[in-house]
């Protein structure tokens, strides 16, 4: 376990170390100078904090090196300290991210939990009813969540709701209400793909010798059904949800600009709007460390669903199973 931790830590090191200099090589292709950008996000009026110009110029400046604005902004990342962002030039990076990331992750945490408890008791009766009415009603009702967009399903909330109900505010960030819509778009849509692996793995599970075998020696169905196949069933389940959670705390672009949530998503969309290449490095390694940490988190996960599941040098690896005994 130990030599698969450090393996597993050393590749999170050097992709973190491709994915900035991948970034920050994009960011430098684009047009304009640092003067050009100050100009743009201050619009003009150069009511901005002296000493963040001052300390944005020492870091970015046009007689600062790229290779120097590369090392300068990598050792603030690790230190968590990044400096002023060009569009917020009197708030630093880290504070940026710190105050917008328990937003994104609230809303995620709560998505992600409706999305199980509505995919999984979907999937686990789509699978014991495979081929009847019941499942193709299931399977065709996620399809179509599925194929709409979460924030196609946000104006639908926000129409339903708040124009048509009145029920609910339409956008904004000021207490427990405005999350109601949010949470909806996003885990509704994330059920319809989590409850599909739910019963493919079921459908596996299911045709396996010990749920035969179990069932075969007078255990209860209930019994052989939810505390032996669906945990066996959960492991492509956790390698969905885990990076599906990873995704939705580090903000969604298109939900939180729709219904001004102050997270990572409206954030990274208003630094892409105005070339803000600090805060937007700093939101793509920060999304680039939760998902490989996640990854990890999921994999050491699998160890726990499934005894079978041993950890090699080179990764996880599933023994064979213990035969039945017959006598």
């Amino acid at each position: 376990m130990l030599v698969f931790l450090l393996r597993r830590l050393l590749r999170i090191a050097i992709s973190m170390i491709a994915v900035s200099l991948i970034t920050f090589g994009l960011l430098q292709l684009a047009p304009g100078s640092f003067a050009d950008i100050s100009r743009i996000t201050s619009g003009g009026s150069g009511a901005v904090d002296a000493d963040a110009i001052g300390s944005l110029q020492a870091r970015y400046g046009d007689s600062v090196p790229v290779w120097q604005q590369y090392l300068k902004f990598m050792a603030g990342f690790v230190t968590a300290n990044m400096g002023p962002s060009y569009k917020y030039p009197s708030r630093d990076i880290q504070e940026i991210i710190a105050t917008a990331f328990p937003n994104s992750a609230g809303i995620a945490i709560l998505a992600v939990v409706l999305a199980l408890a509505i995919a999984v008791p979907l999937g686990v009766v789509a699978a014991l009813r495979r081929n009847g009415i019941l499942d193709y009603t299931t399977m065709f009702t996620v399809t179509a969540l599925h194929s709409l967009p979460s924030y196609l399903f946000g104006v639908i909330l926000i129409l339903v709701f708040s124009v048509g109900l009145q029920w609910l505010p339409v956008a904004g960030w000021d207490g427990p209400q405005n999350a109601v819509l949010p949470v909806l778009a996003l885990g509704l849509t994330a059920a319809s793909v989590l409850a599909r692996y739910v019963r493919s793995s079921m459908l596996e599970v299911l045709q396996e010798e010990y749920v035969t075998a179990a069932l075969a020696k007078g255990g209860r169905f209930g019994t052989v059904i939810f505390r032996h196949a669906l945990r066996n069933s959960l492991v492509p389940l956790v390698t969905a949800a885990g990076p599906l959670l990873a995704t939705l705390m580090t903000g969604t672009v298109f939900v939180e600009t729709l219904f001004q949530i102050p997270g990572l998503g409206f954030f990274f969309a208003d630094a892409a709007r105005s070339r803000d290449m600090p805060l937007l490095m700093g939101c793509t390694l920060f999304y680039a460390l939760i998902i490989m940490v996640m990854n990890l988190l999921v994999d050491l996960a699998y160890g726990w669903l499934d005894p079978r599941i041993r950890y090699g040098e080179g990764g996880w690896v599933t023994s064979r199973p213990r035969r039945l005994r017959t006598t």
